[in-house]
């Protein structure tokens, strides 16, 4: 049985703006059968009782403490700026 049409290969072909002759077509509708037979293997599996999971490794974002600290003086930032103006930093304007 197969899963996929020479003519929905086209079809997702013409989708993706791609020229596909007829051998290409009937190569590809095989190779995607192939795909499809192969990853249906994954309904076979028994499931049960196993916890579904978003990734393979406990990962956690690790983040300090959101606290307050005193911060630099504005006029020591400042020296770093390229341009300033009115203790702001000045940059090009991009509207017209």
């Amino acid at each position: 049985m197969a899963r996929i049409t020479k003519d929905e290969v086209k079809h997702v072909a013409n989708l993706a703006r791609l020229s596909v002759t007829e051998e290409e077509a009937e190569m590809f509708t095989k190779q995607l059968d192939a795909i499809i037979s192969f990853a249906e293997q994954l309904n076979e599996l028994d499931t049960d009782g196993i916890e579904a999971t978003t990734h393979v490794l406990d990962v956690r974002n690790v983040m300090r403490e959101d606290e307050v600290r005193e911060s630099l003086p504005r006029e020591e930032v400042l020296k770093n700026a390229p341009d300033e103006q009115d203790g702001q930093v000045k940059v090009p304007s991009i509207l017209e």
